[in-house]
């Protein structure tokens, strides 16, 4: 009984990760790399191009981390 209740919550949560988090996670990484290419061909600031980059590589890392809980997650 105990092991179905585990099996359940860890396919609902790969679900929710899957299906509402990591595609908002994958849409903040386009915003902040669109805003860094506006910013660098409007000829902007290259500390604010610097600061965006350095956003875009965080969020990556967070997709990637949700991505590989999203896949641990199913696999169990």
């Amino acid at each position: 009984m105990a092991d179905c209740l585990a099996w359940c919550y860890l396919h609902e949560m790969a679900s929710f990760l899957a299906s509402f988090v990591l595609p908002v996670a994958v849409a903040a990484v386009a915003l902040v790399l669109l805003l860094g290419l506006v910013n660098m061909m409007r000829g902007g600031s290259p500390n604010r191009s610097q600061n965006l980059m350095r956003l875009r590589v965080l969020l990556q890392f967070v997709a990637i981390i949700i991505t590989m809980l999203a896949v641990w997650a199913m696999g169990r």
